[in-house]
């Protein structure tokens, strides 16, 4: 008896990747234009047009106005901007206003991979969007799909008075190497890239595909600069840190290095029978994979042997945000850091941006992964009434711990795959927040995501809040599950989900309760991840809750991992 074959999810996917490379296709995109939204075949809508830094747009339920985990979307696209390192100028910062202002109905916002994201864009505008952006020397290609993402690194990269080294050279160097490549449009998943020479790793190596950090060592011909490399870090709803290789990466060895751990991917068939295991990260979660074996299979290709790993000076606990005013390397110059909370800036404030770089700061400004922006190079006689402009735009350079700490992913707004709202909650938050503790001057990583999958990297967050529904009165509303005590550097760790679940409305109240015990009670000088590393789940969770109460399961939803409306 013959069964009849059905196609997985992952399968269909894998076949249309073998059909087209996006890339190729810009011709249909323009013809799509000309023809309006009901010309589009079903699989652009699902697939292709990723390669093009472009998703459907949710209708505001999420996930559950849908099927199958997965909301209804409306006729419009999530249109996502690559900027490598999160480097700009005052003439592509008014660009993205004027196409923020023209076809976005004025929604930006800068995600956690330094990108910028634009919402409302119609079909017909894409044309109109590509040009814009090309003829100011940016482009959305590869910011979404199955390919490389918008390579990061440390906004401060030439200018910070501690850097090992300025990095972003080699960042433009492997995004030309890497993006718009027909070698690697196909592979199994999104691949993620850090290249960083900042000490305190501002763009978080540790979850990346690829993480390398600068690193300095002493020979007989004197100090090299290279690169520590870690492999396979991701977060989702399995979290994995990256795997330190035992090995020292010269500067010249960066590039080939970077495109033979892109070969072993692309070449891992066994990653490409699930879309929800198909991470590079998943050779080492389930495939038996170990630094030594992957080491080996890297030299192997590579044709030669890396030198030893070198002791590295891991960051303790940074603040990495960048918000505030600060010396440069460059003798008279700082840089100025303004606070852009969840990340969502208006056209206006874009334009005041622009206006306020050229002014002051000589066009210079750049995106950060806590969802903020700085200018760079700012004369220091100009510091104050540059930071004065900025606050009257909304643009804080002095915001509070909760409002320099605060990131939140896309949420049901814009995301079919969400379960709850964050950019609205997460404003509000913020402002219960601030009037509830007034003056609280701890830093502290408050990560907001609106389901289990991570988009606002709340397994990294000091307190992580992770978006679930409860039945409220005979109706589900919004609710989040707490995870504590994330870290990144010298004491990495995935924040612990410690059973503590409540309605969006009482988060402001709970967090309050934590934070005020652990002001009245922690040892000297203990920041938030010592004390949280020092209570027990069972204790986080009672001052969580005001009481004894007993854990509840994280109830993972049901359904696809997001395909990446994230940064």
């Amino acid at each position: 008896m013959s069964t009849e074959y059905k196609e997985t999810k992952a399968h269909r996917h894998e076949r249309l990747k073998r059909q087209k490379n996006p890339w190729d296709c810009l011709d249909e995109i323009r013809g799509f234009a000309r023809d309006g939204f009901g010309s589009i075949p079903p699989e652009w809508l699902s697939a292709y047009f990723r390669w093009w830094g472009i998703y459907t747009q949710g209708d505001g339920a999420g996930a559950v106005g849908g099927r199958g985990g997965e909301g209804k979307a409306l006729p419009y696209f999530m249109v996502r901007i690559r900027i490598p390192n999160g480097l700009l100028n005052s003439r592509q910062v008014r660009t993205l206003a004027q196409i923020s202002a023209r076809h976005a109905r004025g929604v930006a916002d800068i995600t956690v991979r330094q990108n910028i994201q634009l919402h409302w864009v119609t079909v017909e505008s894409l044309p109109e969007v590509f040009e814009s952006l090309w003829s100011v020397g940016l482009t959305t290609m590869g910011a979404c799909g199955d390919d490389t993402r918008n390579i990061i690194g440390c906004p401060l990269a030439g200018v910070d008075a501690t850097e090992i080294c300025d990095a972003s050279p080699l960042v433009f160097q492997a995004t030309e190497q890497m993006n718009g490549n027909p070698e690697f449009y196909n592979l199994p998943r999104k691949f993620k890239i850090c290249i960083t020479g900042c000490r305190v790793w501002c763009s978080y190596p540790e979850i990346n595909d690829i993480g390398l950090t600068a690193i300095r060592r002493s020979g007989p011909g004197g100090e090299e600069i290279g690169f520590s490399l870690r492999v396979g870090g991701g977060l989702s709803t399995d979290p994995h840190l990256g795997v330190r290789m035992k090995a020292f990466i010269r500067w010249n060895q960066v590039l080939p290095v970077i495109k033979i751990i892109a070969e072993i991917f692309r070449d891992a068939d066994g990653l490409r029978e699930s879309r929800e295991r198909a991470r590079l990260k998943f050779l080492f979660l389930r495939h038996g994979c170990t630094e030594e074996i992957f080491r080996k299979e890297l030299e192997r290709r590579l044709g030669y042997a890396l030198d030893p790993d070198v002791a590295e000076d891991s960051p303790t606990d940074v603040f990495r945000d960048h918000v505030g005013v600060h010396p440069q390397r460059q003798e008279g110059l700082s840089y100025v850091g303004a606070s852009v909370l969840r990340g969502r800036i208006t056209p206006v404030q874009l334009e005041t941006v622009a206006e306020l770089a050229e002014r002051y700061a000589g066009g210079e400004i750049r995106t950060t992964n806590m969802q903020n922006m700085l200018m760079i190079n700012v004369p220091d006689r100009h510091t104050e009434r540059l930071a004065a402009a900025l606050t009257g735009a909304g643009l804080p350079v002095a915001g509070s711990s909760f409002r320099r700490g605060a990131v939140a992913c896309t949420g049901t707004e814009f995301c079919k795959l969400a379960i709850t709202e964050t950019k609205g909650f997460t404003r509000w938050l913020v402002e219960e927040l601030d009037t509830r503790l007034p003056g609280f001057d701890q830093h502290i990583r408050l990560n907001v995501t609106g389901c289990p999958n991570s988009c606002g990297q709340h397994w990294i967050a000091d307190i992580g809040i992770e978006g679930k529904k409860i039945k409220e009165a005979g109706r589900f509303v919004d609710a989040y599950y707490f995870c504590v005590g994330g870290a990144v550097g010298r004491h990495q760790a995935i924040a612990r989900p410690v059973g503590y679940r409540c309605l969006a409305s009482e988060v402001p109240e709970t967090i309050e309760r934590l934070l005020r015990h652990y002001l009245g009670n922690r040892r000297a000088d203990e920041n938030f991840r010592a004390f949280a590393a020092r209570h027990s789940d069972d204790e986080i969770r009672t001052l969580l809750a005001g009481s004894e109460t007993p854990a509840v399961a994280r109830d993972i939803a049901r359904g696809p991992a997001p395909l990446e409306v994230r940064g």
